[in-house]
This record gives structure tokens, sequence and C-alpha cells, in this order.
């Protein structure tokens, strides 16, 4: 793009050219209402959507200060128009208030007339709305919070949801802040309880902190100030044991208190961690497990790596809008587009803490990403360039001209706990023979995951060949080195997960490593550039490197 701002009126998405020397103070200011899309040189690209918009003005930001930042930073003049646009885009969040009328219930109130009659009026929300309490105000099905929210935002008029909250049944939860079972004291980082404040003070969102960066600690911080019955959905049954391993340590529940629900066990206790899989299972064309969310009376619902929530569990968010909700991720990217209904449904971002500030602080570890690109063979060559088009990426991801870069990857850091991640099932299994590693995948049973796991803590495994399970959280706090050898296309969000797994900060100190591996002058190239553009985001430059300096 040249030549200045350009509005793609298809999606009203506004590219924005950045081009100033602090690059750092340029992220910190757009950031927290623009997504990078492209980052040449010194010179970033970045994205400003309606929801970019509406997400930063619930998180308290105004209109004023955005325009500002775009006025100082914009590498070109930016049109009165656009400003305008800007400001006119984030001044319709909060013209519809969900609030609790005292006689009528649940209401829509608005400060615009016009808005209420035009929203009322649109087909795709009808049947949500009740009788007129007055000009500016109208009944709104309790049953129907969440789809009226969802629909709301997606004719342009989102709604702020200032209709509260039931309390929950009742459970004292405690911050163990003194330390527990002879352990030391501890305290919450200030970012922590600036999250939890937040957080709390907006009743239910999203909270957006690095990996390592201790998210569960903000869960158990919020649960502290609930104290009341806890619903956790995790990504997997190992996450779910971390978290129960976790609660056991830093609060007062014990461990009768806690009930895991997963595919093995199926305990509802007053804090419930439950998987998402167990959750989403069918038998017969139905959700058997659903009875679940109306189980307990929850006083707080807690959604772990919400940038993974499948599908179905948007829909029965929808009737749990009266619950508080807690969002807790690295990113919020989500390469299906349904950041939206995380908006309505979950909430928005209350609190995003930058990589690099966190970083700054010493609380994950700084790394060095590097890419590193091998040349195919000839053959390799020809059969690409023959392949269908469907196929290329899977066959420029698994070329076996890869092995020997990221043995020689391996043992370059012979004296560090490696991970080499890969999306790619044959691919792995040829790393771990050819690495002699075992390998950690799908299949492998919860058992044996968590044995290889404390062997790899332990440093009695050095190397791990590990598939997509290792996008999700698992607690590996040793790990310096991961060599990404494929993955999911272009995800940027799983690109954040692996290099997380190396965040953790180290008893010395040391710098993690993220390598990724791409075969030159294929796709693979393109997506590796598209995956690389959140943490581009968030500071990390990557080195680019040739295959043959890496052997030699």
């Amino acid at each position: 793009m040249s030549g200045g701002p350009l509005i793609v009126q298809s999606d009203k998405t506004l590219l924005l050219e950045i081009d100033h020397p602090d690059a750092h103070a340029c992220r910190m200011s757009i950031a927290p209402f623009a997504e990078l899309e492209r980052s040449p040189e010194h010179v970033h690209t970045y994205r400003l959507t309606p929801l970019g918009l509406w997400n930063a003005r619930a998180a308290g930001h105004d209109a004023e200060g955005v325009v500002d930042a775009l006025l100082k930073y914009s590498r070109y003049p930016v049109p009165h128009a656009l400003l305008v646009d800007v400001a006119e885009t984030m001044d319709r969040y909060g013209r519809l208030q969900l609030v609790n009328h005292p006689t009528h219930g649940l209401v829509l109130h608005a400060f615009d007339r016009a808005v209420l009659t035009e929203v009322t009026k649109s087909k795709k929300l009808a049947g949500m709305f009740g009788a007129r309490v007055d000009e500016d105000t109208i009944v709104v099905h309790p049953s129907e919070r969440g789809r009226l929210k969802q629909g709301l935002l997606k004719v342009g008029w989102p709604a702020e949801d200032l209709a509260g909250y039931v309390d929950g049944e009742a459970h004292e939860i405690d911050l163990a802040e003194a330390g527990k079972d002879g352990k030391p004291g501890w305290t919450l980082r200030s970012y922590q309880r600036e999250a939890v404040d937040q957080f709390w003070a907006g009743g239910s969102g999203v909270v957006v902190l690095p990996c390592g960066a201790g998210k569960t600690l903000v869960g158990a911080a919020a649960m502290a100030e609930a104290k009341a019955t806890t619903l956790i959905l995790v990504t997997n049954t190992v996450a779910g044991r971390q978290w129960k391993r976790e609660l056991i340590a830093r609060t007062s529940l014990t461990e009768e208190e806690i009930g895991e629900y997963s595919g093995e066990r199926k305990e509802i206790r007053p804090v419930t961690i439950a998987t998402y899989q167990v959750l989403t299972s069918r038998r017969g064309g139905t959700f058997t497990h659903l009875d679940l969310f109306g189980a307990r009376d929850w006083g707080l619902v807690i959604y772990d790596e919400v940038h993974l929530l499948p599908a179905p569990i948007f829909r029965f968010t929808a009737d749990l809008q009266a619950r508080r909700r807690l969002g807790l991720t690295a990113t919020l990217v989500r390469e299906d587009g349904r950041e939206g209904d995380v908006f309505s449904l979950i909430g928005p971002k209350r609190y995003d803490a930058p990589w690099k500030d966190i970083e700054a602080q010493g609380w994950i570890a700084p790394a060095e990403c590097t890419e590193v690109r091998v040349t195919l063979t000839d053959a390799e060559r020809m059969t690409y360039a023959t392949a269908e088009p469907e196929e290329r990426y899977r066959m420029a991801a698994t070329a076996r001209t890869k092995l020997p870069v990221v043995k020689s990857l391996v043992n370059k850091h012979k004296n560090d706990q490696v991970l080499v991640i890969g999306g790619y099932i044959d691919q792995l299994h040829e790393l771990g023979e050819y690495l002699n590693a075992p390998i950690v995948q799908g299949s492998t049973t919860n058992k044996e995951r968590e044995r290889l796991f404390d062997a790899f803590r332990s440093g009695e495994v050095s190397t791990l060949v590990i598939s997509k399970v290792g996008n999700f959280s698992i607690d590996l706090p040793e790990a310096a080195v991961a060599i990404q050898v494929s993955g999911t296309f272009g995800s940027r969000q799983e690109e954040a997960q692996r290099l997380g797994r190396v965040l953790r900060p180290k008893a010395d100190r040391r710098q993690a490593h993220f390598y990724t591996v791409v075969s030159r002058d294929t796709i693979d190239t393109e997506y590796a550039a598209h995956r690389q553009r959140f943490l581009a985001e968030q500071g990390y430059a990557y080195t680019i490197v040739d295959a043959d300096d890496v052997l030699a």
C-alpha cells in the first residue's frame, strides 16, 4: 500500500501506515485499538476495525486519544473524514445499554431514540424484545440477553451490558499469599492485580496476558473476589490438572473442593474444572453434558485459552449472561473471525499487557526469534511445483530437507531443554526417530503425557517432539528452545502459543530461543510471514538466516 490511509468499504477497515523512529512507543500507542497487518522494515501497517475500536472504548480509551495517536504516528496525513469516522464509530458503543429496570426487569435503554427505533425494527433482532416501557426503553426477554448482544454487534450498535450478575452459590475462596503447606509466601504481581481489578470493575470480559505471565493466578484472584462456586473450562485434561495443582497451592481450596469433569472423571464440586472436549461431545446428535452448566448455581465461569473456544461453547454461553465470565488468553486473535462473539458473549477486553513490558519487568524470559530458510532439493521442488494447490503447504512444511537443520539446532542447544513442534503426525514420527526423542501427540494418553512432561521438567528427557497439543496450556517452565517445523497454515494465535512455551522465566535467567524452519520459495514462507504478525506487534523481531549457516 502506498499514498496514505485506505478505507476498505466492504468491512469498514482502515489500513494505516506507520513510520516512526520509536517503534515501541508507536506500538504501545496503536495496539489498544488496532492490529498489526504487516511489518516490513520500519514501516508498519495497522488494521483498524470497528470491533478493535469498540474494544478500546470498553477498556476506557476515548476517541480523542485514538485520534491523537493516529495523527502523531501516521506516515501520511490522515484525512479529516477518516478521523471523524473513527470518532463516530467509537461513539456507537454505549448508546444502547442493557440495564435492570426496578419494575420491568431486563431492558434495553437508549441514549439515542432513533437508534432504539432502528434496532427494534431490525429483522435480525425480531423476537428478542418485549413491551415498550417508554420512548427510550424496551423490555428484553432475559433468555435473549446474549443473543441480543450478538445481534446488536452485527448491526453496528454494540450494547454496554450493565444489567449486573447473580452472586451464585457462595463458597469461601481466599488467596494463600502467606504460603501454604510449608511453602514460602508470595504476592500477586502488580499487573495481575490490575487485571483482576479491571475485570471485576467491568463485571465480565477478557484478560490478555503473555504465556508464562500467570493467567491462572489472575483466575484464582478473580475467584477470591467472587467467593462463589466456579466453573473453569480448559482445553484438555492435562491443563485442567495443572489448574487444580495451582489452585491447591495458591488458594485456600483443598483437593476435595475441586472436581474434574473430563473424559475420565465426572466430578461436580464447588470448583469444577471441565474440558471443552467433553462439553462439546455428542451422542445421538445431542450434547450430552450440557447439564453441567446448570448443575450448580455458578457465581463465576472462567474460560481458559478463550481464543480456542469451540463454536458450540458460544451457544451455551449465550444462556449464561447473568453469570460473571472471565476469558483468559495470550492473544484475542481468532483465525475463524469470531472475535465478535468473544466480545459480545464473554465480554470486551478488560486488560491487555504488552509482552515486551512484562519481559522488561523480568516476569517472562527474553526471547530471540529466528526464521531458518531451507532450500528444497530439485526433486522436492519438482514435486511441489506439480502438486495440487491444496497439497503444496503440506509438501513444503514436511520437506525432509528440514530434518538435518532441526538436528543441528538441537545439537547447538544440547545443554537446553528443547521442544520440537509440528502439525503433521507423520512428520513428527519421522523427527522422533531421527532425533531419538519421544513424541507427544493427540493420541498419547493423559498418563503417558504427564509421565513425559515430568521427565522433561526433571531433565531426564532433554528433547521432546510435540504436536498441536503444545499449542495449549502445558506447564514446562524449563523449556528454553522451541523449534517449529510446521503449523496450521498462517495461524497467528498458534505462533504466539508456541513462543509462549519457552517464555516462562528460567532459574538462571537464560534467554529463550524460538526457531521456525521454513521452505524457501514456497507458500511455507508466505504463511510464516502471516504467522509472525501478532508477535511483531508485541515487539519481537525475526532474524532470517540460511540453513547452510545453521548446518555449518
